[in-house]
Parts: C-alpha cells; sequence; structure tokens
C-alpha cells in the first residue's frame, strides 16, 4: 500500500473525471479525508444521523466500530461483532448486519438488545451473509455466499449447508430466494426508484455488476450484466445516488484501488482513487452528501456535489 498523504490543493487529484457527466457530481473544493486507519479489513459502513456517527465492521477484528462527526474519535461500538460484514439501517432507524460467525442476519434493537432475523433456510443453516440493503416496504434483502466460512481469519471454517443465493425476508418473516444462480453474489443496493436491483458477481472472471427488475411482489426479473470489471478491477460493495449513478468499492492493485462511478446505463464515469482497495461505502452527514469509504486498512470520506438514494 502507498502512503496516503491529503492533497494540498484543489482540485484533489485523486477525484478523477473520465466522463463529462461526472463534473457536475463533484466538488472542486473538497478533497479526499482518512477519518481512521489501523484495522485489518475493513466493510459495511454505515450512517447513523440522528448519532451524528459513521459505524463500519472491522471484519478480522471481530469488532464494529464508531466514528463521532462533531468529535472526529473513533471507538469500538461492539466487540466481539460475530464476524459482521455488511451493515445496513432499517425504516425503524435499527442497525441491521451480517455476521459470519453466527452465520446470520440480526437486528440491533433501540435498547440494545440483538435480535436474529435469519439464520437458516429450510432449516438448514446459512453460509455467511455478507451484505444487505433494506427495502422501503421494510423486507430485508441479503446475499449470502461462503467467504466467511472458508478458513479462520473472517469467521468460522465451516462446510456450506445449501447453495449460495440472495433473499428476501419480509416483515412478516418469510425468506424467500430471490436470486440462486449468481456466482459469489456479494454488494447490493436498489435503484432510487427501487424498481432495479443492483448485485455484485464476485466470483466470475472479470467480475460484473448485473441488473435485476424487482417487481411489485418482491420477485426479481429481467437478469442482465450492466457493468463488467474489465479493467482487471474488482467491484465490491455498492451504492446509488439520488440520480441513479452507481458508485462502487473497486480494487484491485495499484492504479485500481479506491471507488470506480457508474453512470445508470453502465458507462464509467468517473473514479476516486485511493492507496488502498475500498470494500464498500455509504453516504452520509447532515444532507447524505458525504462519501464514506471503508477501504481495507483505513476509512475515507470525500463530499460531493449528490446525495446519496434512501
Amino acid at each position: 500500500m502507498s502512503e496516503w498523504r491529503p492533497s494540498p490543493r484543489y482540485p484533489d487529484p485523486a477525484v478523477q473525471a473520465l466522463d463529462p457527466a461526472f463534473g457536475r457530481l463533484v466538488l472542486f473544493n473538497a478533497s479526499v479525508e482518512r477519518l481512521s486507519t489501523g484495522g485489518r479489513w475493513h466493510e459495511g459502513p454505515v450512517w447513523f444521523g440522528d448519532m451524528r456517527a459513521l459505524f463500519w465492521s472491522d471484519i478480522p477484528n471481530d469488532r464494529i466500530m464508531r466514528w463521532d462527526e462533531e468529535t472526529g474519535a473513533v471507538t469500538v461500538f461492539r466487540r466481539p461483532s460475530g464476524f459482521a460484514n455488511g451493515n445496513t439501517r432499517d425504516r425503524m432507524g435499527r442497525l441491521v448486519s451480517c455476521e459470519h460467525g453466527g452465520r446470520r442476519v440480526t437486528r440491533t434493537e433501540h435498547d440494545g438488545r440483538i435480535t436474529t432475523l435469519a439464520d437458516r433456510f429450510e432449516s438448514r443453516r446459512l453460509n455467511s451473509p455478507n451484505d444487505v440493503v433494506v427495502h422501503s416496504d421494510g423486507s430485508v434483502w441479503f446475499t449470502d455466499p461462503p467467504f466467511g466460512i472458508l478458513g479462520h481469519y473472517e469467521g468460522n471454517q465451516a462446510q456450506t449447508e445449501i447453495p449460495e443465493q440472495v433473499y428476501r425476508l419480509d416483515a412478516n418473516g418469510t425468506l424467500a430466494v430471490v436470486a440462486d444462480d449468481v456466482s459469489g453474489p456479494n454488494g447490493l443496493c436498489f435503484s432510487p426508484d427501487e424498481r432495479i436491483l443492483y448485485l455484485v458477481e464476485s466470483r466470475t472472471k472479470p467480475r460484473r455488476i448485473l441488473a435485476y427488475d424487482v417487481s411489485e411482489a418482491g420477485t426479481l426479473g429481467n437478469k442482465r450484466v450492466l457493468i463488467g470489471c474489465d479493467d482487471g478491477g474488482a467491484a465490491d460493495g455498492i451504492r446509488c445516488d439520488i440520480e441513479g449513478n452507481i458508485w462502487a468499492g473497486w480494487g484491485t492493485g495499484e492504479g485500481l484501488d479506491g471507488v470506480m462511478v457508474f453512470a445508470p446505463d453502465g458507462t464509467r464515469i468517473g473514479r476516486i482513487v485511493l492507496p488502498e482497495r475500498c470494500a464498500n461505502l455509504c453516504f452520509g452527514g447532515r444532507n447524505r452528501n458525504r462519501l464514506f469509504m471503508a477501504a481495507s486498512t483505513s476509512v475515507y470520506s470525500l463530499y460531493v456535489a449528490t446525495q446519496g438514494a434512501v
């Protein structure tokens, strides 16, 4: 990893336009900032506006971290975390987490209690839930590859009991498979109108970002490849802004690490260069116009001229 230093001038050369469309998404006088460093593998950033705080997972260290916007303090929010990976927030403001250790999806209640939302499908244990999003109807959508049980570093080594799949957990507790033909389902997000689900397929060469139409019944159809990682990079966690652009954690290797940004039609329009591979990201801050990037051992941020989709 190359040494990171903040840019001494504006615009930050780390923020690079690959298409004129990227120009209206960035601020000329905002640069990449490093908020925290010293972890092992950072993932799953999620913003809590009422606390003015960012939470994220440090998977191998079995902990969830917290950064406070007001003070800049970085503290441990929960340890052990069940080797938590992806995190999000539900429509009632509760933390929802994917845990490798318990092979489950959990919800942290307002009083701190932890509720298991899903740990089995048809009586068989899940693999290692990876990333998670919540639909406006309250349903929880998550991916379940075996990555967290392949060894003893990001969880506990174990045998798979079911195929890798993508699930929808309805508010009534019904768990349904929405995709079962994806090799290494990873990061996922909805378009701003929730009519499209974007999904990273991480065990193809090259990796690719798929798009599905979402029906009113919560099923997926019209699977297509929207983006191919044909530059040798690797997409991981993804999020949409309010205009439907897709911001993707990207790697791996010198000149590839950071964030890649795509227009809704899949056109590559911009990138943010980081000295570390970026696993995942989210939008936050007072106006959802601050991009937070969980990148290997560090967390970075950048104010942008758009907002994250709710």
